[in-house]
């Protein structure tokens, strides 16, 4: 622990190092920037922060991170300021206008506004968003077809690996910046705009991959951070390549939570009277599409794109009901009849066959960002083989969650370590017992890393992403309660959870 603090301290004095000032101007980059004009609404500001491409080497090249800041609009209150990551990774500046808007009307709170304390700061972490983007040039379908595809045969694995590899090789021309898209070089630009923006400390709120950003910057730069949110954090060794590896038991008992909601419609869906009768359902689904693709619309759906179609990342019934549906149109083409999409399953099945690069989605960067963080095997068969030694306990997520990414071809090695989480400073960490994107387990791992945290979770809850995307007033008291009051609970706090009528879901 000794060498862990000491190479934190020294991060703090180099981090530290150099005089950078921002320039605010208007968010509004032009008439049809939504997100620009949402952070106009909410009255924020922003502007750049010039950072070094590589940390170890800040008179070389630079980028350019792009911020957002709204003042605490109760100044003669003012704790100081808040950075806020929504997770992705991908930009985050629009955090502000999420914290600016307040608590939706389901949530009670007593608490004053967390906007009116603090000064409200989001930053588009480096390759993503305003800073300085880095695209590789991927079709969307063809990285959905990597991403959201997987067989547990020979077959679709290896198809998986074609297109893996085909993605890694577009990005080949960029191995001058790939080392440097990691979560640590992500850290310590946070702590350059905290200079820039003349802190001493920061508080924190982040999350899915911005708890993890989070730890990391708390492991780096424990001395500048004063209150810091993780809510619904990876376990701190899952970081890169294989942070999904494992969501596969996460993933079905999520899907039996929906099945149980669904079987008490079976008025409304006829999926089932009971969980049981509607997993034999999709069951069916999936053998049914081993033996023929199936017909949907105008797109045909084969068994190595089902399990993608059956993840789920949060219970509200709005959620639920929609995801029905679509399990119903899945189950009639099973049967071999004439079905529509609806129009949610129509955009989502249109992706699989995009062949224009997005930009806005980020693809390229995250996987930039994942192959930074570790090194990952560049040996296929170690992916299959994991895939088979894990068939039988995960059949229908296991191949998904457990699948070969374009990192097992990279053409950059990470530019130094990942980093290693574990301190006994104050944080809060905030999670639902049943998230299947970052499962409770690896959250009670960061707990455990993080000596003096404490925990709040919201139990029985299926979802990903707690604070003020889930209407709890107990999860809500204890954020609220820590950030303007500054105490962590005196032991770790269990929420009885209550389904949301309909939330949407951070960046996972």
């Amino acid at each position: 622990m000794a060498v862990v603090l000491a190479g934190a301290l020294q991060g703090e004095a180099a981090a530290g190092a150099g005089h950078r000032r921002i320039d605010w101007h208007d968010c509004r980059t032009g008439p049809d920037d939504e997100t620009g004009q949402r952070l106009a609404n909410a009255g924020a500001s922003c502007g750049e922060v010039t950072v070094p491409l590589d940390h170890a080497d800040p008179g070389g090249r630079t980028l350019s991170v792009a911020v957002a800041r709204r003042a605490a609009t109760d100044p003669a209150h003012r704790l100081g300021t808040l950075m806020v990551n929504i997770g992705g990774p991908g930009p985050s500046r629009e955090g502000v206008a999420l914290l600016a808007q307040g608590l939706p009307p389901e949530v009670p709170s007593g608490a004053p506004s967390i906007a009116a304390r603090y000064d409200l700061v989001g930053i588009d972490p480096r390759f993503f968003g305003l800073s300085t983007p880095l695209e590789c040039g991927w079709p969307t379908g063809k990285y959905l077809r990597s991403a959201q595809v997987a067989g547990p045969d020979r077959v679709s694995f290896d198809r998986g690996a074609v297109v893996a590899k085909d993605l890694a090789a577009r990005c080949a021309d960029r191995r001058d910046v790939l080392p440097y898209a990691s979560t640590l070089d992500m850290a310590k630009d946070m702590d350059l705009v905290r200079a820039a923006l003349g802190e001493q400390k920061i508080s924190y709120l982040g999350w899915s991959f911005g708890s993890y950003l989070g730890a990391v910057h708390l492991q780096l730069f424990p001395r500048r951070v004063d209150r810091i949110v993780l809510d619904s954090p990876a376990a701190p060794e899952a970081a890169g390549p294989a942070l999904a590896r494992e969501t596969g038991p996460a993933d079905a008992a999520a899907l039996r939570d929906w099945a149980s909601w669904a079987a008490r419609r079976d008025e409304r869906f006829h999926l089932g009277a009971t969980a049981a009768d509607v997993l034999a359902a999709v069951d069916r689904i999936a053998r049914a599409a081993a033996r023929e693709p199936l017909r949907v619309g105008g797109h045909r759906i084969d068994a190595a794109m089902i399990p993608g179609l059956l993840l789920t990342v949060e219970d509200s019934d709005a959620f639920y009901a929609e995801f029905s549906a679509q399990v119903v149109v899945l189950r009639d083409a099973a049967r071999g009849l004439v079905v529509t999409p609806t129009p949610v399953q129509e955009w989502k099945l249109s992706l699989y066959d995009d062949p224009k690069v997005e930009p806005a989605f980020g693809f390229s960067a995250t996987i930039a960002n994942q192959c930074a963080d570790r090194a990952a095997s560049r040996d296929p068969e170690t992916y299959y083989r994991d895939i088979q030694a894990h068939r039988a306990a995960e059949p229908l997520f296991g191949p998904l969650a457990r699948d070969i990414t374009p990192c097992a071809f990279w053409p950059a090695s990470p530019a130094e370590p990942p980093t290693a989480i574990g301190n006994g400073r104050p944080a809060l960490i905030v999670g639902a017992s049943g998230d299947p994107v970052t499962p409770y387990p690896g959250q009670r791992s960061m707990h455990r890393a993080l000596t003096g945290s404490r925990m709040v979770t919201l139990d029985g809850a299926f979802r990903h992403g707690v604070y003020l995307f889930a209407p709890d007033s107990c999860v809500t008291g204890a954020v609220e309660s820590y950030l303007l009051g500054g105490s962590l609970p005196g032991a770790d706090v269990t929420c009885a959870g209550q389904r949301s009528p309909g939330r949407t879901t951070p960046a996972s």
